[in-house]
C-alpha cells in the first residue's frame, strides 16, 4: 500500500511539475501583445534624431518611426513610455514595457540581463569640442586636466574610458542634449557621441565641432527580455523584410545619414 502511495505521490509531482512548465513556456510575449491590441514600448524622447519631441509637440525619429511600422504590422496601437536613459533597461526587465525602442548598444555587460535583436545600423562613436579647444583629433583630448561629457549609463562612457584613460569622464543626465549644453556653457571640455547626433550640435551651438577620427563602430539593436525569444525572433524577421524592400535604408537616408528631417520637425 505505501508503495502505491508514493508511486501516486510521485506522479503528481510529475504532472504539477509539467503542467507549470508547459504553462511557463506557453507565456507568449508576442500572443500578449496581439492579444491586447497594443505594443508597450520604452523610449527616451531626448536623443535626436533617434528620438524625441518636435516642434508640433510629436514623439518622432528614427527608432520611434521604426517602431511605428512595427505596430503597423503587427495591427496593433502603440504606446510609449519615457524614461530617463538609466531607467529602460530597469522598465523592461520589471515588465512594464515589451521592448526598448532605442540607439541602445548590444554590450556583453548589457547582453548579461538581455537579448538583443540583430545590428539594424552600425553608428561611428566621435568627439566633438567647443570653439576653444584645439584638439584636432579625438586622441588629442586623452589627457589629464580634460573633462569629457557622456550621457549618464550609456555605453558611450565605456567607450570614453576605454580609450581615453588619461581624461576624466563626467557621465550626465539627460542624454546627449544635456551634454552639448554642458559644453557651451564650460562646464567640459568635449563631448563623445553618435556623429548624426553630433553633426546635429555643429549646427545647434556656435563654434562646435567635431574632431578628426572615429572612436568605435558602434552596433545598435532592440533589446528584449531574455525569456522573449519568439518576440526576438519576429523582429529579425521583420528587420530582415525591412531591409530587403530598402524600407530601413530610406529611414536611415532621412533621419540619419542627412539632416532632411529637419525641415519638417524642428
Amino acid at each position: 500500500m505505501n508503495y502505491f502511495k508514493t508511486l501516486l505521490a510521485g506522479a503528481a509531482t510529475f504532472v504539477a511539475a509539467t503542467t507549470a512548465t508547459f504553462s511557463i513556456a506557453s507565456a507568449d510575449t508576442v500572443s500578449d501583445i496581439v492579444n491586447r491590441g497594443t505594443l508597450n514600448i520604452a523610449v527616451q524622447t531626448q536623443g535626436p534624431p533617434f528620438s524625441f519631441v518636435d516642434k508640433h509637440g510629436e514623439r518622432t525619429g528614427f527608432a520611434v518611426e521604426l517602431v511605428k511600422l512595427i505596430a503597423a504590422d503587427m495591427e496593433v496601437e502603440i504606446e510609449f513610455q519615457d524614461y530617463e536613459w538609466k531607467g529602460l533597461i530597469p522598465a523592461l526587465l520589471a515588465g512594464k514595457v515589451d521592448f526598448i525602442a532605442a540607439d541602445m548598444t548590444p554590450t556583453p555587460q548589457r547582453a548579461l540581463q538581455l537579448n538583443f535583436t540583430d545590428p539594424f545600423f552600425y553608428s561611428e562613436v566621435v568627439a566633438y569640442v567647443g570653439p576653444n579647444s584645439d584638439a584636432v583629433t579625438w586622441e588629442d583630448l586623452n589627457n589629464e586636466g580634460i573633462k569629457i561629457g557622456v550621457p549618464q549609463a550609456s555605453s558611450h562612457a565605456k567607450f570614453a574610458r576605454d580609450n581615453m584613460p588619461n581624461a576624466e569622464i563626467v557621465e550626465l543626465s539627460g542624454g546627449s542634449p544635456a551634454v552639448a549644453q554642458a559644453l557651451s556653457v564650460g562646464r567640459i571640455d568635449a563631448g563623445v557621441t553618435a556623429r548624426e547626433i553630433a553633426t546635429q550640435f555643429t549646427r545647434e551651438f556656435e563654434g562646435v565641432r567635431l574632431t578628426d577620427g572615429v572612436i568605435v563602430k558602434s552596433p545598435l539593436s532592440f533589446p528584449v527580455r531574455p525569456t522573449d525569444t519568439h518576440l526576438e525572433a519576429w523582429l529579425n524577421n521583420w528587420f530582415r523584410i525591412k531591409q530587403a524592400d530598402r524600407t530601413i535604408e530610406r529611414m536611415l537616408d532621412y533621419w540619419v545619414m542627412s539632416d532632411a528631417w529637419e525641415a519638417d520637425h524642428k
